[in-house]
């Protein structure tokens, strides 16, 4: 079973945080979060850094991109982005006495590493594949392929899940199954289907 993070296991960004970094960048909220998402592709994929991601979105909003101001919103942006949804990581946990569980992740290489800093149990999973590290973000065919190889498995034997249509489509197109995650409850249900299926 191959699970996304952001929206199933781990929750989405913290409510207000874009307001947060627009006032430490000093840009109007709009403007800053338009900025923030165009160029987050690249950083997730790791084809950029956090000082060469933030200078692009400083310099779109005519701001200077000093290094204190860099690390400001680097780390404002890493706690934005650090909760879990602790019923999901137990049931996660659970289900590796029934199948491999990995998870693949759109997340920068530095908040990986914060990531798993503060999450110790994610390096007890069976593989975890971060964009940033990969150097391959969803719904790139090549993050999916990764994990596949990585788990020396057929595309046929995975279970992808994720809370984004285009994701589980990406994934469907390489030959995994796909289950789109709305929520906790009916997860289980169609989770422990598959996995009870012959």
């Amino acid at each position: 079973m191959l699970f996304d993070l952001f929206g199933v296991i781990a929750r989405h960004q913290r409510p207000g945080s874009l307001d947060e970094m627009a006032a430490l960048s000093g840009a109007p909220t709009d403007a800053f979060t338009t900025a923030y998402w165009i160029f987050r592709q690249a950083y997730d994929a790791g084809q950029w850094t956090a000082p060469q991601y933030w200078t692009a979105v400083l310099h779109s909003l005519s701001l200077t991109a000093r290094p204190d101001t860099i690390e400001k919103l680097r780390l404002a942006d890493i706690d934005s982005w650090s909760r879990v949804d602790d019923r999901m990581v137990g049931y996660v946990q659970s289900l590796r006495e029934r199948a491999e569980i990995a998870l693949l992740s759109n997340i920068p290489a530095d908040h990986a590493d914060a990531f798993l800093t503060a999450q110790p149990w994610v390096r007890h999973l069976d593989h975890v594949a971060f964009s940033g590290k990969i150097k391959a973000a969803k719904p790139d065919p090549a993050a999916f392929r990764h994990c596949i190889t990585a788990l020396h498995a057929a595309p046929a034997d995975f279970l992808f899940v994720d809370d984004r249509d285009q994701n589980v489509l990406a994934a469907q197109a390489t030959g995994m199954n796909g289950h789109l995650f709305t929520g906790h409850e009916e997860r289980a249900a169609a989770l422990d289907t598959w996995l009870s299926a012959p």
